[in-house]
Order: structure tokens, then sequence, then C-alpha cells
């Protein structure tokens, strides 16, 4: 993983040391870890094209939280389309530039003593995403890109009770801190009251799917360290495939698979796909030039772009209590990506032994 093959310190890796990535890429979601570590080969010889463009790799990061904040908006305007047959057009973006890197590079689509693993990586994989899609569908754009955003904080906390990774101080703090940012931003009655009322029973239902998917999310991320010998090409292959079985049963069960009518509509949904794939190949892309904890970093403007499309399109400004949250989140997950980047310099470095606090 790009966090940790060139650590060149004596920690021991935490759970954020490369897996926290793929989750900010929406959580559907790209196995960019085992993607990455596919491209360490890569990096060695990477530095001085770094050093020669070292802005690229992060413009792609951010271009790529714009493609894939404009596949959420897409799923918000499309209010006549069911967010699950929605969805199926996301899987197929991710498909597309995964099958035929697949079939050059040879390996076997299905392997031995993998598959059970792979099936689980796909039906999790999913559900995560049809929960989100269905959250942006049903609450503020903005508010559940944030809550969706935050799942690279607890992705320490599944890592701790399934794999037994040490989960520090650090970690400690910043779920916390996030768990609070997710709380003032789906207000429950019980904890506040009168200023919940402005939720109504349809934005519930949105914020509960939002924890939901973002919780089963994290999961995806634990199922990828087991699957970490794969290339990511084989990971997502098979992540599409049962995806896209998966998703038109759950469409056809809920009564709402349908041919979009309107011409307009059948642009847009094809547009998910288009802007998937392109998220896709320029996340790639950026981890091929810069480290994970940058691009993370960098991939923080996800939540930007959803505040200016829930302005622009739906003239909602949020409140002082979702602007609150939103900026815990979006701190906690930088915070993250901070950390991650600085375990990746040696101990020497003077960055690292100046902000050694958030290496505990």
């Amino acid at each position: 993983m790009v966090g940790h093959v060139h650590h060149h310190h004596h920690h021991a890796p935490g759970p954020d040391t490369g897996i926290e990535l793929e989750p900010l890429v929406e959580a559907d979601h790209t196995s960019l870890s085992s993607s990455s570590r596919h491209h360490q080969q890569m990096l060695d010889g990477a530095g001085a094209r770094r050093c020669a463009l070292p802005h690229v790799g992060l413009f792609m990061a951010v271009l790529s939280s714009l493609f894939f904040s404009l596949c959420s908006l897409i799923v918000k305007v499309l209010a006549d389309v069911n967010p699950m047959e929605l969805a199926v057009f996301r899987f197929v973006g991710i498909l597309l530039p995964t099958l035929p890197l697949l079939v050059r590079r040879g390996d076997p689509a299905f392997p031995r003593g993998r598959r059970f693993m792979l099936m689980l990586r796909g039906l999790v994989g999913a559900t995560s995403l049809m929960l989100q899609f269905y959250a942006f569908r049903h609450m503020p754009l903005a508010d559940a890109s944030v809550i969706v955003f935050s799942v690279p904080v607890f992705v320490a906390v599944f890592a701790r009770v399934f794999l037994g990774e040490p989960c520090g101080l650090f970690h400690g703090v910043v779920i916390i801190l996030t768990v609070a940012g997710v709380i003032l931003i789906a207000r429950p009655p019980l904890l506040f009251g009168s200023l919940s009322d402005a939720y109504t029973s349809e934005n519930w239902w949105g914020a509960a799917a939002a924890i939901g998917g973002t919780v089963v999310a994290a999961n995806v991320y634990v199922i990828l360290r087991v699957l970490k010998g794969l290339h990511f090409s084989v990971i997502m292959t098979n992540f599409a495939v049962v995806a896209l079985f998966l998703t038109p049963v759950v469409s056809w069960f809920s009564g709402d698979l349908c041919v979009p009518r309107c011409g307009n509509e059948r642009y847009l949904i094809v547009a998910i796909g288009v802007f998937s794939f392109g998220g896709q190949i320029l996340l790639t892309k950026a981890l091929q030039l810069e480290q994970a904890g940058p691009v993370s970093i960098a991939r923080t403007a996800d939540v930007v772009f959803a505040f200016i499309w829930q302005a622009i399109f739906f003239q909602e400004l949020p409140d002082m209590l979702s602007l609150m949250g939103a900026l815990l989140v979006t701190s906690c997950v930088f915070l993250t990506g901070l950390r991650k980047w600085l375990l990746s310099l040696p101990d020497s470095s003077a960055t690292r032994r100046r902000l050694g606090c958030l290496t505990c």
C-alpha cells in the first residue's frame, strides 16, 4: 500500500497506513490501496517526475473529487429515477477501466481461495453505495457528502475489531470528533429537540442510510486488507460484476426498475458512468504521482464541491450546525491524511519530528 511500502521507520503499521484513501473515492470504492501497491514499483523512479511536476498528482486528485461530486449531484437531480438504478451506471463506470487491465495482465479473474472474500467485498461495497445514493436523494447533498466522507476515520475501529490492528490515541481523538461532527449534521431529536425540526422524516431516513453506508463502507477496507495480495484490477472487476448483478435485483424487488423516459435523463445517467470512469482513472494516476497522505488531503475538495452544488442547484445554504459538523469531519479526515504522510517520512525528517504528536 502507498502508506507503508516505503516506510523507513520502526513503527508498527497502523490501520491508517494506506487503506483509508480508498473510501475517499466515495466508498464505492476503488480498491486503490491495491492499485497503489501495484504502482509502488514505479514510485522510486517517479521521484524525479514528482519533483518536475510537483502539483500534477494533487490537481488530479482534486479533479477526481469534482467528478465524483458530480455523480452525487446527478443522483440528487434525477429525482424520478430510483437511486438503486443509478448505482448500476456507477458500477459500469468502475468496470470499464478495470476489465481491460485485467485482460491485459492475464491474471485469473476468480482466483482460488479468494472467491468468497471477493464476493463478500462486492456485496458489502454494493450495499454501501446503494445506501449512499439513497442518502444523496433524501437529505441535503452537502450533509450526506460529509457523513459519507467520514469513512476513513472509522476504518481504524473495524481494523481493530476484526484484524486486531492498533488503534492509538490519535485515532481515538479523531473518531470522537468525527462522531460529534456527524451528530451535528444528523441532529437526532433526543439531543437537539426543536433544533432538529428542520429535518423531515425523509431526511431522517436519508441520514440513517448515510450513516449505515459509512459503517458498511468502513468494513469494505477491512476486507481489502485480507485481499491485499491481489492486483486491484482483479478486486475491482469482481466488485463491479457482483454489484451489477445485485443492484438490478434490488431495484426489481423495490418495483422501481424502469427505462428512463426523458432524453436529458438518459444523458445524465450516462454521465454518471463517464464521471465514475474519469474519477477512477484520475485518482489512480494521482496515486502514481503522489503519496497517499497528500492525495487524501486533496480529496477533501469533495466536501467543498458538495456545498457549492447544494447552493447553486438547490438554493440551500447550510446552517451553522451543518457547517460546524462539516468542519469537524473534514478536519479529522485532513489530519488522518496528514498523519499518513508523516508516517511515510523517514525517522530523521525534521517535519516528522516537528509534528510527532500526530504519529502517536
